[in-house]
């Protein structure tokens, strides 16, 4: 009885494992979606409309990944 309880245990700390790897993957796709789209928006700008910004379009890449990764 006792291998019982114990394979119980170590199932569900792989089970608890697994969902925090599952966990941080969602979130890491959830912010790389947030990056592309921030991309894309910006992109689909003119340059007249990215000065206005401030923003020149060799920097897109930059802001985008501050604007999501650097909170």
């Amino acid at each position: 009885m006792a291998h019982t309880s114990e394979m119980n245990t170590a199932h569900s700390g792989l089970f608890e494992n697994l969902k925090t790897v599952v966990s941080g993957l969602q979130a890491r796709h959830a912010r790389y979606r947030q990056y592309r789209a921030t991309v894309n928006e910006l992109r689909s700008l003119s340059d007249r409309e990215l000065s206005d910004l401030g923003l020149h379009r060799s920097i897109i890449f930059d802001v985008a990944r501050h604007a999501v990764y650097d909170q």
